[in-house]
């Protein structure tokens, strides 16, 4: 549905002869009795009666109007529902922790989630224009919906004069990726400028001065890892707290360390894994940074956890099991199957909301509501 259509949609109406809304539309009634989408107060409702009543025929009138009006109340919750979920299908960014996240994400099909503020990206999908413009492009594994777009985005980047991008990978495929990049400049005779940084777990990258990067392990069926991007921090040690500035000052002046360098956890992102990342130790800065990004692929009892965990794939229900090692202040659900819409999305969302403080969002760009 275009923007266009979903600005024009049809007036709320009412049809005399069946006196309940339409399933085929969240409104659908016959005779115009709102100009306005909006959802009116009780008192307006309620000033409504004797008007309304003089627009039906005599034979819906007198002991029949109270249904009518419940009639219209259901249409007008059902629109409501209705925006929301238009809502959700055109929003394209969410911001979080001093952070705004978009991307897409539908299992499968393309991953890239960008976040502006790292002039960051992770993972490229069928790179979208918006991860173009990021210097920093994350990649967790090689499967095609995670990493398709890697020549596009670098031939782009070179079309519009912007340096060469920093691209990390796993290690163990950088030589593959590097043989993608000679058959494209080979086939296109183009040059293709990139700084391509085979990044290990456990090791450690600057981004810039007050930014650092660690990949940490993640469990999906060929190799693949997640990324924390840390902010980088001084902090006076403790010996030193008690001392005025003037006696601190002296002591930096002559060379004496008066800080710790302290790594804050920022932004997690998973890419595709099973769920038992959040079993491991070793990845507490993941399940305590600022905003997670994991996937839920899976998100009712139609596929099972075995089927997920076969596939290298979380489910929801893995996440609910898992949830009180969450200490994310927000996170971000990503990586759905095509098979759900947006409401069922919302649902599965509610549903972690009840188990965890953090603020939980769905990426939802790309899916489809059931009143679309």
């Amino acid at each position: 549905m275009s923007s266009q259509s979903y600005l024009q949609k049809p007036p709320l109406t009412l049809n005399p002869s069946i006196l309940s809304p339409s399933r085929s539309s969240p409104a659908s009634f016959q005779i115009n009795l709102f100009q306005s989408h909006q959802k009116p107060t009780q008192n307006k409702l309620n000033g409504c009666k004797n008007s309304c009543s003089s627009l039906l025929p005599a034979a819906v009138k007198g002991g029949s109007s109270s249904g009518i009006l419940s009639a219209i109340g259901r249409a007008i919750e059902e629109e409501e529902e209705y925006r929301k979920a238009r809502a959700e299908v055109h929003k394209k960014s969410v911001d979080l922790e001093g952070y705004s996240v978009e991307g897409i994400s539908i299992g499968g099909h393309e991953t890239c989630v960008v976040v502006p503020q790292l002039k960051a990206a992770f993972d490229i999908g069928r790179c979208p224009s918006r991860a173009v413009h990021q210097n920093f492009l994350f990649i967790t594994h090689a499967h095609l919906d995670h990493i398709g777009g890697l020549p596009m985005y670098v031939a782009t980047r070179g079309l519009y004069s912007l340096k060469p991008p920093t691209i990390f990978v796993p290690p163990c495929i950088k030589e593959d990726v590097e043989k993608l990049f000679d058959i494209h400049r080979a086939m296109s005779n183009v040059e293709l400028n990139l700084d391509l940084v085979a990044l290990d777990i456990g090791e450690t990258y600057e981004m810039r001065n007050d930014l650092v990067v660690r990949p940490f392990k993640t469990h999906h069926v060929i190799p693949s890892q997640g990324y924390v991007v840390y902010s980088v921090r001084k902090k006076l040690r403790k010996q030193y707290m008690h001392l005025k500035g003037k006696q601190i000052e002296k002591l930096k002046k002559s060379g004496v360390e008066i800080t710790d360098t302290i790594l804050c956890p920022e932004v997690a992102f998973t890419g595709d894994t099973k769920s038992d990342f959040f079993l491991d130790p070793r990845n507490a800065d993941a399940l305590r940074a600022k905003i997670l990004i994991t996937e839920a692929t899976f998100l009712d009892e139609c596929v099972t956890v075995e089927h997920a965990r076969d596939h290298g794939h979380t489910h929801l229900f893995e996440i609910l099991e898992h949830a009180q090692w969450i200490r994310s202040k927000a996170v971000i659900l990503t990586h759905f199957s095509p098979r759900y819409n947006i409401e069922d999305i919302r649902q599965a969302v509610s549903r972690l909301q009840s188990k965890v403080s953090a603020k939980v969002i769905a990426l939802t760009e790309g899916f489809k509501s059931k009143y679309s």
